[in-house]
């Protein structure tokens, strides 16, 4: 049994957090070097959290909605939670919200993310129907340290998957979410092992 510590990770969602069950599943080996011991909502119906409960894991929920339009607000009281939890590593699972600086700086280099395009093309979202809209031939998802700037922090890992004559947004959908499976554990780990980091605005190591 490996005696490696294991980095405290949460996992936020606002969803049904398919990710989320993949990066659980990962994490089950007693080598993999983040733990996943928190996973917190912004909406406290979030499906995701049940799967989490399920699977044993401690769950949150830190509605969005009372802070009305003060975004800071809602990331301090997200923030203490994660802090209660001792957590060291954040890795976003279709968490729907835009994170501000001042919560990205706070958790910069220890903060991930996967996105659904290969970034930089399609920043933002609806991703797999500007991809098709666009006649690309490559579509495909990205794992990426998070900074204040959408979907521009540096990338831990990508994956491409082919677009196929016939294709529309649901089966490319479907396609570009198997790599994201594959791929969400192996960047965490990457990170979570130090092996990747963030420097000077750089991803180093990978």
């Amino acid at each position: 049994m490996s005696t490696a510590r294991r980095v405290p990770t949460a996992i936020l969602i606002s969803g049904r957090g398919s990710n989320m069950v993949a990066l659980i599943e990962a994490a089950r080996a007693v080598e993999f070097p983040a733990e996943i011991v928190l996973v917190a909502a912004n909406l406290p119906d979030a499906g995701g959290l049940q799967r989490a409960a399920a699977a044993g894991i401690a769950t949150a929920s830190v509605d969005h909605r009372p802070f009305g339009k003060d975004r800071e607000a809602f990331e301090r009281a997200l923030d203490a939670e994660l802090q209660a939890h001792g957590i060291e590593l954040v890795a976003l699972a279709g968490f729907m919200r835009v994170l501000t600086p001042w919560f990205v700086t706070r958790w910069q280099g220890r903060l991930i993310n996967i996105h659904p395009s290969l970034l930089p093309d399609f920043r933002g979202t609806h991703t797999h129907a500007r991809a098709l809209a666009a006649g690309v031939t490559e579509h495909g998802c990205t794992v990426h340290f998070v900074v204040p700037e959408l979907d521009a922090g540096p990338t831990i890992l990508q994956a491409k998957v082919p677009v196929l004559p016939g294709d529309d947004e649901a089966s490319l959908s479907a396609r570009v979410l198997e790599q994201e499976h594959r791929i969400y554990p192996q960047a965490l780990a990457l990170v979570a092992s130090g092996a990747t980091r963030l420097e000077d605005g750089v991803a180093i190591g990978r």
